[in-house]
Formats: structure tokens, C-alpha cells, sequence
């Protein structure tokens, strides 16, 4: 229906702004908003002058951003098995009620929360374009002045309302806009540029378990954290002024059909609903290993430093599987990638994980393999967008949200129900009386944890097959119309 008149930011279409011939967008000035209107302020925008789509220093120094910031963002939960093995072995807070339930929620919330609020946050950063770079200032002195905060309260609770809740919500201002304007600067390559955004995260992931446990045994984790949040202020800085969008947003009053965002026909597709079924349970699984790996380490009674650099090895892996997920995504279908990556991620979690890290050396191989699997899914988030995004960046954004929330679901929940295995340690399943291999370490204290994590993926695989039978008939569909036609 067309809409009346109504005041709001409205970004020109991206399909109408693709790099091409020269030609101009009329905007009839701000109106009821105060200054000229009409013919006086009528102005001429030539869309010649914008920036190209998927190249040029706009597309490229907004990419780099975008990976800084996505780094900065999702690091620090990330690598945050490294303050949780140090504050549970400070008896400040282990000695508080419920810590061991509270203290491993820090990390999960960190992130989740970010996961979890993303279908409120895309709509909003698309309704209001003009204040998306504001946003953004907001939550760079946000998230840091929460850490900074959480580094001198030594109540539990209040610890986990600064790191993790405060935190994340200086996460969602930073992080939010920034896939907005992804998908303005890209489009043929957006998949790519998707992967290389979210490898971001597994390069923070690998830099802060390196740093963290030097400052630590020297500081402590409450001096450490202080530490931290300075430096993720300054390096947010000369940043931001380069993760802006393309598009102009014309304030002015408009009328006519609503836009095709909102008519939320995606919502009637099955493919997308078995998308956010595999795409939970992914989640569930994920973030298991990155949480305890760190404990898991220590239980083997490897030193510190040797917990810290599988942490490390394993979000490095990531980087590489997020490039990786991304540029084949460009030419692949990506539930072949999302079954391939679901299927191996669960064989190396029974068999590596499982049987072989009962040392150093397999911890890092369990960490390599497990990463470049597992790490690049995400990268696959755009591509599965295709089918019913139709290259209007608006829903592709929307898509994406509901994406991270179903994700953000298994992130925290996967922590409690974790937390719950390893507590119950007796009557495993695995009867042999030597430790000789990863289900029996700490008197199998890990097991059911491992067959829980490698069980999602399996079940999550299972529900891709459909998906990708699903996929396989709407191409085979697609070529027969197109025959037909021809």
C-alpha cells in the first residue's frame, strides 16, 4: 500500500546506484524539517560521483575498518577463557555464591548478547541511517569504559553486568552499522567481504591469548582488564572516521510504496527456516571449545602459556577458514560448503578432540583443524541470503540479524549446558582406566561435553542435507524456467 507522508532517513536504492552512466536523484529538500523547501532547495545528486561497489579506496579502506572493528568487537569474548581460568583460580571471586556458574556466563554473554539483539539492531540501523556513525562514537567509548569499570568491582554480579552485559551493548552500537554498510559497498563480492569481516574475529582471537596471560602473571586479571579497555579505546580512534557507508540519506518526506525490506516475504520461505535450524545448532556446538579449551589445557597440566597458544592457534585457524568461507561462497552453493564444514567440524571434535588431545601437540592439531572449519560459518551468512535477499541490502541486513540471533540463542545456552557435563563426570561412557585419551581426562570430566559439541554438529548436518536437497530443486527449477522460456 502506499504509505502517506511520512519523515524519515531514506537511503537511495543500492540497485539504483551501481557504479554506471552518469544520472541524478532529485531530493525535495527538508520541509517540515526546518530551512528552504520546495524549488529553492532542490538539489541535484549525480551518482556518478559516489564511490564504485566492490572496489576503489572507499570499498577497500571501509573493509579494513570494518575487520578492525569486528576484531576489537568479538576478541575479547572470544578469548576470554584466558580471565576465566584466572579468575577462578583467584580466590576473590571463586569463593563468591555460584561462581562457578556465573564466571564461565562472562564470555557467552559478551557475545551473545550482540547475537541476540541483531534483529532489533539491523532494523533500527536501517530506519536510521543518520545515526548510525553516531551509534558507533557511542559505543567506542562504551565498551571500553565498561571494562574499564569491571577492572575495580570485585562483586561478582557487578563483574558480570560491566564485562559482559555493559560490554556487549557497546559491541551492538559498533557492530551494527557496520554490516549496513557492507552490503552497500558490496555486492557481486559480498561474500567475500563477509569472510573477511568476520575473519576479524579470529584475528583478535589470536593476538589476545598471547598477550593476556604475560599481563596477567604479572598484573593480575584485574590490571590486565584495565589495560585492555584503554587499549581498545585507542585503537578504535583512527578507525571509525573510515567505517562509513556509500549512500547518500536524503531526509525528506516521501510517499509512495513501502520498501521492499519491509514486506518480510522472506519469512514464508522454508529454506529459511532450515537455515536457522542448522544455523542454531551450530551454535550450540561452537563455542564449547573456545570457552574451555584454556581449562581443558590446564587439566592436561600444560603450563599457561601453552593453554594461551591453543586458544591462540584456534582463532587463527579461523581467520584462514573465514576467507576461505567467504571467497568460495562467491562460487559455490553454500550449503555444499555448510555440509562439508558441519561434517568434518563433527569428525575432528569426536576423533581429535575426543582421542587425541591428551598432549600439546594435539591440542594445537585439534585447535588448527577445528578453526579452519568451524570458524569460517558465519562467511557463509550472506551467500545463504541470495534466495530471497534479491540484492536489496536492506533485507539482506534483516536476514542477517535473524541469522546472529539464532546463533546468539546457542552461544549463551551452550555455557549452562556445559557448565551442567562437566559436573557430572560419573558414568561415563568410556570405561577405559588410563587416560590415554581425551574422554578420560580429569576422570572424564570433558566427555559428555565432547559428545555434546560434536553431537550438534551432527544433528545440525542432518538438518543441511534438507537443505541442500532443497537448494539442488530450486536450481534445477530455476534452469528448467529458464529453458522453457528460451
Amino acid at each position: 500500500m502506499p504509505s502517506a507522508e511520512t519523515d524519515r532517513s531514506t537511503p537511495i536504492e543500492l540497485s539504483e546506484l551501481r557504479a554506471g552512466p552518469a544520472s541524478s536523484v532529485h531530493d525535495p529538500g527538508p520541509g517540515v524539517d526546518g530551512g528552504p523547501s520546495g524549488d529553492s532547495a532542490e538539489r541535484l545528486i549525480n551518482l556518478s560521483s559516489l564511490p564504485p561497489v566492490d572496489r576503489g579506496f572507499g570499498a577497500w579502506s571501509f573493509l579494513t575498518a570494518a575487520f578492525l572493528i569486528e576484531a576489537i568487537v568479538w576478541s575479547f569474548p572470544g578469548a576470554f577463557g584466558i580471565f576465566l581460568e584466572a579468575y577462578r583460580s583467584d580466590p576473590i571471586y571463586q569463593q563468591q555464591k555460584n561462581s562457578n556458574l556465573l564466571l564461565p556466563l562472562i564470555g557467552p554473554l559478551g557475545s551473545g548478547i550482540v547475537y541476540c539483539s541483531a534483529p532489533i539492531g539491523t532494523v533500527l540501523t536501517g530506519k536510521y541511517p543518520n545515526y548510525r556513525r553516531h551509534a558507533m562514537w557511542v559505543g567506542a567509548v562504551l565498551s571500553p569504559v565498561s571494562l574499564f569499570a569491571a577492572s575495580y568491582t570485585t562483586r561478582l554480579p557487578l563483574l558480570v553486568f560491566l564485562q559482559g552485559v555493559i560490554n556487549a551493548f557497546g559491541g551492538m552500537l559498533l557492530y551494527f552499522p557496520c554490516i549496513a554498510y557492507m552490503s552497500e559497498w558490496f555486492v557481486e563480492r559480498r561474500g567475500f567481504a563477509n569472510g573477511v569481516i568476520f575473519a576479524g574475529t579470529g584475528l583478535g582471537g589470536l593476538i589476545l591469548p598471547l598477550i593476556l596471560p604475560l599481563f596477567i602473571s604479572s598484573y593480575g586479571p584485574q590490571r590486565t582488564l584495565r589495560y585492555v579497555s584503554i587499549a581498545l579505546f585507542c585503537l578504535l580512534l583512527p578507525v571509525l572516521p573510515f567505517a562509513k557507508g556509500r549512500l547518500p540519506y536524503l531526509r525528506s518526506r516521501v510517499s509512495g510504496p513501502e520498501p521492499r525490506g519491509s514486506t518480510r516475504g522472506w519469512l514464508k520461505s522454508r529454506t529459511f527456516w532450515v537455515l536457522m535450524c542448522v544455523n542454531t545448532l551450530q551454535g550450540f556446538g561452537h563455542f564449547v571449545p573456545i570457552v574451555w579449551l584454556p581449562t581443558y589445557a590446564t587439566a592436561l597440566r600444560i603450563n599457561p602459556t601453552q593453554a594461551s597458544i591453543t586458544v591462540a592457534v584456534l582463532n587463527g585457524a579461523a581467520v584462514f577458514g573465514g576467507l576461505l568461507m567467504g571467497y568460495l561462497s562467491d562460487i559455490m552453493s553454500p550449503w555444499v560448503l555448510a555440509l562439508l564444514s558441519l561434517i568434518l567440524t563433527s569428525l575432528t571434535t569426536f576423533i581429535l578432540w575426543g582421542i587425541f588431545s591428551t598432549t600439546f601437540g594435539g591440542l594445537l592439531a585439534f585447535g588448527i583443524v577445528y578453526g579452519s572449519l568451524a570458524g569460517g560459518w558465519s562467511s557463509l551468512w550472506s551467500s545463504f541470503t541470495r534466495p530471497f535477499a534479491n540484492d536489496d541490502p536492506r533485507v539482506v541486513t534483516i536476514v542477517l540479524g535473524y541469522l546472529a540471533l539464532s546463533r546468539g540463542i546457542g552461544n549463551i545456552l551452550s555455557t549452562p549446558i556445559s557448565s551442567a557435563l562437566s559436573l557430572s563426570s560419573n558414568n561415563t561412557v568410556f570405561s577405559t582406566r588410563h587416560e590415554t585419551i581425551g574422554f578420560k581426562v580429569e576422570d572424564g570430566k570433558y566427555e559428555k561435553m565432547i559428545l555434546y559439541t560434536g553431537t550438534c554438529f551432527t544433528g545440525a548436518a542432518l538438518i543441511g542435507l534438507v537443505g541442500w536437497i532443497g537448494d539442488r530443486r530450486g536450481r534445477a527449477g530455476q534452469e528448467t524456467a529458464r529453458s522453457v522460456a528460451f
